[in-house]
């Protein structure tokens, strides 16, 4: 009788036999018949989806520019889906857990000041938060192929004040009526409400107004700045402050800022909401443990709202396949990790 070799390959977070893989550059979501809850743990059933392990090493900014983060990180993603919902478990490697986002400290003379330290870009790698985005074709010329690398990042003039710019900050889509559906999940300020901030970018290129990317329609809620008039101290506070809470203020519970504090003390500098509507669609948790964020993701399979033509991806085809792409922010506002050519997600029956 013969001997059946089994060859075992390495992947990120252990070891999968060969056969178990997925196919290159392939997401298979499969079918699931069990209630799923949002809460950042990889469960036993995720063990029934195929991992598929992205290596994330294109960098779209100067290494000059003083950002001292990751320069390339392996992403391991699963999905499952019922008749409603689509599911993502995604894990990636991150020595540091960065939960700051201009956070206000207050000082030995008991004024405050809020933290920042912006690059010769205007970009902040010091004092911010760890992200992660989806980007999902919805009618983008060349992205089927090349995913980002043709579609987002996309030299404007070549320079901004004298530094070489390969469009870091600069997305936007090639051409007018072309649309990427963006799930943009911020450690700070969406992460605490269990939310991906969900996003889109077009065409447009306006500098000061986010050129192609935009937020999704919105009837309420959303994330929004903790400072008072002449911004000078927070306006807002949580009634009951900790470790667990000291980056940012939940709009829920928020209190008025009252001074109590001592010097070196910590408000956040972002009072976190819920956003309703076409923004509020994703749920998502996502926790670091040793060294790992696990980010769990939830979406309808089929959005119904008055622009989810243009600023959703639509699942309404189990039989099509759906290009998307992945990006990886270390503790930085633009400076991102990405990937060449796209990726594709297909769905098992």
């Amino acid at each position: 009788m013969k001997k059946i070799a089994v060859i075992w390959c390495i992947a990120t977070f252990g070891l999968v036999p060969q056969g178990v893989l997925a196919a290159k550059n392939t997401l298979e979501s499969v079918s699931l018949d069990q209630k799923v809850i949002i809460d950042g743990v990889e469960d036993a059933f995720w063990s029934n989806a195929t991992p598929l392990t992205v290596l994330l090493n294109e960098l779209p900014y100067e290494p000059s520019n003083g950002y001292a983060g990751m320069k390339e990180v392996e992403v391991n993603i699963r999905s499952v889906y019922d008749a409603e919902n689509v599911y993502f478990l995604v894990r990636w490697e991150d020595p540091t857990m960065s939960l700051e986002r201009f956070p206000w400290v207050k000082q030995q003379d008991g004024s405050w000041k809020q933290l920042m330290k912006k690059d010769q870009t205007g970009q902040d790698n010091t004092y911010y938060e760890d992200k992660f985005a989806f980007f999902w074709n919805i009618h983008s010329k060349g992205f089927v192929k090349k995913g980002c690398d043709k579609s987002c990042h996309i030299t404007e003039d070549g320079e901004i004040d004298g530094v070489k710019d390969i469009s870091s900050g600069r997305h936007y889509t090639a051409n007018a009526g072309e649309t990427i559906d963006m799930w943009h999940w911020k450690g700070a300020r969406s992460n605490p409400v269990g939310q991906i901030d969900d996003q889109y970018m077009n065409s447009d290129r306006q500098e000061n107004k986010g050129w192609g990317r935009h937020s999704d329609d919105k009837t309420g809620g959303g994330y929004a700045n903790n400072h008072n008039a002449d911004k000078t101290a927070p306006v807002w506070m949580n009634p009951e402050p900790s470790e667990d809470n000291r980056y940012w203020v939940l709009d829920a519970t928020k209190v008025p800022f009252l001074d109590r504090f001592k010097a070196g003390d910590i408000v956040g500098g972002i009072v976190a909401n819920p956003s309703t509507g076409s923004r509020g669609d994703i749920s998502a948790l996502g926790v670091w443990k040793n060294g790992v964020w696990t980010l769990e993701v939830k979406r309808k399979l089929v959005t119904e709202h008055e622009n989810s033509a243009t600023q959703d991806v639509q699942f309404s085809d189990l039989n099509k396949k759906y290009y998307f792409g992945m990006t990886v922010f270390d503790n930085s506002q633009t400076n991102h990790l990405y990937h060449k050519k796209s990726l594709k997600l297909t769905f098992s029956k």
